[in-house]
Order: structure tokens, then C-alpha cells, then sequence
């Protein structure tokens, strides 16, 4: 691969993982790598940095890739000179006294905190006790989970504190510090195992498969509970953005439809030629909404982010009223108020899954009876009804005549299932049922929830 088709499939693959690299900022890229040369490792990646990354929460990302496409060695990197000796003295690359003596040296180094000697202990750790020869097809033959079990870094912890503690440091700060230090190099040791396999099976291969997408790549359904925080911080900052950019769109869309009346006469100053149009005045209209959420199980998270994503632009649409449900359906709309806490609206969220919920099996159909029954005035020719969950109905009726009865009375109707296509009417799903009486959206992470309230509001 030249160095041209690295640059390129570099590219593509932060384009994949979610950062909006465009071509001029691809051409900027290399005019400024071209400039400063590529005699620094770390000069090239913050060069490509600074004209490829526009916010810092894209950066975790593209250090992950950057180092997968320009990793900072390759195969066993320079093999030191006594390194050399001792392998011609026959001393066994992953014995007993190799064990010891790599544990001796991470012992020194850690309580030094030195990270290029940390660095060159991952490779070297990686190098002896990695190795898994003879896998099957399509297996890695490396593996960090192998080579830290043989290590034990975490064994390392008491004399590590110990150490720290003999330096002057306090018995707090020598157990932070050292936790510290550890957890460090033990994604050290992922890092060159995944270096190793990207030469083995093509940096592509770990892009795919381990390198997080950006925020708004993330699927709701499988979110850990860091990305659901930093999801809950990154909310109400994305409606801002997007409030601002529905308000520029809806204002270049003012003018109605031509005023012929208007225009023909303006057109007799020109000799009856209509060089000016004129427009009959916009019947202004917001959208009122009416949304129904699943809130049972993993759909949990992308209803309530759905939800909060809805209110915060509340200012965009008309109404908004919210209904929560598992088997029965609950109201929550009081929930979102004006200055309302987010992490306690969250909160709510999750507690309003007991009110929604008698059998505690989810049951659309059921539920969907039920709002007919109880709440079917709050849909009027005014309203779009936005139904929110992923169709799993647990094999029970799904009362497609009660949702038949709801899109009916709504102006509009979409649904919005967080599962990928490809999963849509296996097992229990009726998602094909509903989708013939009301569209349904895939929609499994935040960049495709907030497309689709661009394109409804």
C-alpha cells in the first residue's frame, strides 16, 4: 500500500466511523502534511488533526484510527542489541524467567511513569505472550486478553503503591495514581494487539470492529452507560443547533404560493412582462405532536432521548404531548416543564416504565386499545402522531384497527423503530403489520433521530 492509499483509506475510514471530512478539508489535509514533512510521527497527527477534526468530542476517534492506519511500529519494531544476545543465549521467549523479569522492569517503570518504557513493555508483552499460532480461519492470532492473564499487571498493585508511597506520595494519591498508571498500560497492550491484527487481517478489519463510531453514530441499543451520559450532555447543545438551523430553513420557505392577480398587474409597468412574481402570504402552521413511546427494556434509551431531543424544540412545534407505555399507557408530558433538570427528567422517564407497565410484558396492541379508549382526542387533523418503539409484541394481538383509528385522525404518522432493517419481522416483530398503516423509520442512532426531526418540523 503507498502512502497515497493509506492517506485515502484513512480517510474513508473516519468518513465511516462519522467524522464529516469533506474534499477540500481531504486537500487541505495533504497540503499541510506536504509542508511539514514526515519526520515526526506526532507533528503528521496533529497536522492531520487540526484540518480534519472539528470538534473535540470527534477526537477519541480519530486518535483510535490514526493509530490503527499509521501505527507507531511495525511487526516487532527495532529489536534492541541485548534483546539480540540474550535471544542467541536460547533463553525461552515466554518462559518462567521471561515472566519474571518483564514483571520486574513494569514494576520499575510504572512507579517511574514512564510511558515510552510502558509502551515498549506493551509490545514486548504483546511479542511473548500474545502470540496464539495455529487458530483457526478467521481467528486473530493475537490476543491481549492472553498476555495480560500471563502478567497480571493488577498483581502489580500493592508493590506499586508501596513504591509511590516510598517517593512521598500520600496513600490516596499513590492508589489513584497507581490505578492510573495501570489501566494505561493495559490499554496500551489492547492498542499493539490491535496493531498486530490490523497487519494481520488490515486496519479495516479493526475499524469495523472495535473502533467506536462518533456520538452520533452510537446505536441506542447498544449504548454503555458512558455513552449514555455523554449522549444526555450532548442533547440539549444538538436542539440548540438544530432549532437554529429549522428557523433558517422555515424562513427561506415563507413565501405561498403566486399571487397571479399581483404579479400581472406589477407585469403592465414591463409591458405585460412578468419580471417580478408575487406571493400570497403563508398560512403560518406548527407542527403538533403527539408521541407515543415503547419504554420497556433496551428501547428504553431511545425513547427517552427521542423524547428530550422533541421537547427541547418545543419552540419549533405548535404541541407536544407524550405518552409512555409497555403493556398500558401513561402520560408524561408534565414531566418535561420549563427548567426542568435533566438528569431528574431522565430519572422520571425510567420510573414511568412501573405506570406503564401491569403485566409487565410488552403489548402494543393492548396498549394502543387502550389509548383509543382513554386518549384518542389528543390526535385532531392538527397533529402528528410519531409512535416510537420497536415493534416486539410478544406474539399478542397487535390491534392493528386501534392504530388504524389513531393515524386516521393525525395529519401525519410516522414510526420510528430503533432495531436495523434486517431485524424487522424476525422472532416476535410486526414490524411489516404496522408499517402498512403507518411508515416506519429506521432509526437506531442520534444523527438519524435528528434528520428526521428536521424533516417533520
Amino acid at each position: 500500500m503507498t502512502l497515497l492509499d493509506r492517506h485515502l483509506a484513512f480517510l474513508e475510514a473516519l468518513r465511516g466511523a462519522g467524522l464529516p471530512v469533506s474534499l477540500s478539508e481531504d486537500l487541505d489535509a495533504v497540503a499541510a502534511v506536504s509542508a511539514i514533512g514526515w519526520s515526526s510521527r506526532e507533528t503528521v497527527k496533529d497536522t492531520y488533526a487540526a484540518t480534519l477534526v472539528k470538534k473535540q468530542s470527534l477526537r477519541p476517534t480519530f486518535d483510535a484510527l490514526f493509530e490503527l492506519y499509521f501505527p507507531r511500529m511495525v511487526g516487532e519494531g527495532a529489536v534492541p542489541a541485548d534483546a539480540e544476545q540474550v535471544a542467541g543465549e536460547g533463553t525461552a521467549k515466554d518462559g518462567p524467567e521471561a515472566l519474571v523479569d518483564l514483571r520486574a522492569e513494569l514494576q520499575e517503570a510504572l512507579e517511574s511513569g514512564d510511558e515510552e518504557r510502558l509502551r515498549a513493555l506493551a509490545a514486548e508483552a504483546m511479542a511473548r505472550f500474545g502470540a496464539m499460532p495455529g487458530r483457526g480461519p478467521g481467528l486473530s492470532s493475537w490476543s491481549s486478553y492472553t498476555a495480560l492473564r500471563r502478567i497480571a499487571p493488577d498483581e502489580l498493585m500493592e508493590n506499586l503503591v508501596d513504591g509511590l508511597r516510598r517517593s512521598g506520595w500520600t496513600e490516596e494519591e499513590a492508589e489513584r495514581t497507581a490505578d492510573r498508571r495501570l489501566a494505561s498500560y493495559t490499554a496500551m497492550v489492547e492498542a499493539d494487539a490491535r496493531r498486530r491484527i490490523a497487519e494481520e487481517k488490515g486496519p479495516q478489519h479493526i475499524a469495523n470492529v472495535h473502533v467506536k463510531p462518533t456520538l452520533d453514530r452510537l446505536d441506542f441499543l447498544h449504548m454503555r452507560r458512558a455513552d449514555v451520559d455523554r449522549l444526555r450532555r450532548e442533547i440539549y447543545p444538538l436542539a440548540r443547533r438544530l432549532a437554529t438551523r429549522l428557523a433558517l430553513e422555515q424562513h427561506t420557505r415563507r413565501r405561498g404560493p403566486i399571487d397571479m392577480r399581483r404579479t400581472i398587474r406589477s407585469s403592465i409597468a414591463a409591458g405585460g412582462v412578468p419580471l417580478d412574481t408575487h406571493h400570497k402570504p403563508r398560512r403560518p402552521h406548527r407542527t403538533e405532536l403527539v408521541v407515543l413511546c415503547d419504554v420497556s427494556g433496551s428501547v428504553a434509551n431511545f425513547a427517552s432521548f427521542t423524547l428530550l431531543l422533541v421537547f427541547a424544540l418545543q419552540e419549533v412545534f405548535g404541541k407536544v404531548r407524550a405518552f409512555t407505555f409497555v403493556d398500558t399507557v401513561h402520560e408524561v408530558t408534565s414531566y418535561f416543564r420549563p427548567g426542568a433538570d435533566l438528569a431528574e427528567v431522565m430519572t422520571r422517564l425510567v420510573e414511568s416504565s412501573a405506570h406503564a407497565s401491569i403485566f409487565g410484558r410488552t403489548n402494543y396492541g393492548r396498549a394502543f386499545k387502550t389509548f383509543t379508549e382513554e386518549y384518542v382526542e389528543a390526535i385532531t387533523p392538527k397533529t402528528s402522531l410519531l409512535v416510537l418503539g420497536d415493534a416486539r409484541n410478544n406474539y399478542s394481538d397487535p390491534e392493528l384497527a386501534a392504530l388504524r383509528t389513531m393515524a386516521g385522525r393525525a395529519r401525519h404518522a410516522w414510526w420510528l423503530n430503533p432495531e436495523a432493517k434486517r431485524q424487522w419481522d424476525t422472532g416476535d416483530s410486526e414490524a411489516s403489520r404496522y408499517g402498512t398503516i403507518v411508515p416506519m423509520v429506521e432509526c437506531r442512532n442520534l444523527g438519524q433521530l435528528s434528520e428526521f426531526v428536521r424533516e417533520i418540523a
